[in-house]
C-alpha cells in the first residue's frame, strides 16, 4: 500500500488497448492509489479493442487535475481520438507544469504531442509513432519503458511489468 492517499487520472476511450490500461490501473490500485477512470462521459462503459470494458467514473469536465498526483494514458486507437479534447490536453499540460506524473504507452504518445510537452523529453513508444515522437521534439529511444523526470513511457503490451514497477517507483518518488 505504498501509494496511499495518492490519486491517478486514466483517461478511456473506445479502442483503448485493454492490457495497457488495466495493467497500470490495477498495479496502482493494487499499490492503494485511487485511480479515476474518465472519459468523455460519466458512467458510459467504453471498451478495449480486444472488448474488455472501462467504465468511466468521471467526465473530463468533472476532473480537476490539481487534485490529482498524475496521470495515465493508454495506448490503443484511443490516444487518436482523446488528443481531440481539449480538457485532455488541458490536463496533460497541467501535469506537465507542474511536474506530476504521466505514465504513457504504445500509441498513448499521440496525446502528449498533441499536448506539445515532448520538446527534450527521452521517452519511448511503439515505433509506428516514432517520427510523431521525434518531431516534436522527443528523444525516442527503443526500450521497454524510459524513465525522464516525472514522464513514465514504455512501448508495447510485453513491457507492462518494467512499466507499472517504474509507474509505482515515479508515483511513490513523487
Amino acid at each position: 500500500m505504498s501509494l496511499q492517499g495518492k490519486q491517478v487520472i486514466a483517461l478511456v476511450d473506445e479502442d483503448f488497448e485493454d492490457l495497457e490500461l488495466w495493467g497500470p490501473v490495477m498495479r496502482l490500485r493494487e499499490e492503494g492509489a485511487k485511480v479515476v477512470l474518465t472519459g468523455k462521459e460519466k458512467n458510459k462503459t467504453y471498451h478495449g479493442k480486444y472488448g474488455v470494458p472501462a467504465e468511466a467514473e468521471a467526465e473530463f469536465n468533472e476532473v480537476h487535475p490539481q487534485d490529482f498526483d498524475g496521470i495515465l494514458v493508454p495506448g490503443g486507437w484511443a490516444p487518436d481520438k482523446l488528443r481531440r479534447f481539449d480538457e485532455v490536453l488541458d490536463m496533460v499540460k497541467h501535469m506537465e507544469e507542474h511536474k506530476k506524473i504521466i505514465g504513457q504507452i504504445c500509441h498513448a504518445g499521440w496525446v502528449l504531442v498533441s499536448a506539445d510537452v515532448l520538446e527534450g523529453k527521452k521517452v519511448t513508444s511503439t515505433p509506428g509513432i516514432k517520427d510523431d515522437m521525434t518531431n516534436a521534439g522527443a528523444i525516442w529511444s527503443d526500450e521497454e519503458v524510459v524513465v525522464d523526470g516525472h514522464v513514465v513511457s514504455s512501448r508495447r503490451p510485453p513491457d507492462i511489468p518494467a512499466y507499472c514497477k517504474e509507474l509505482v517507483k515515479a508515483f511513490r518518488n513523487h
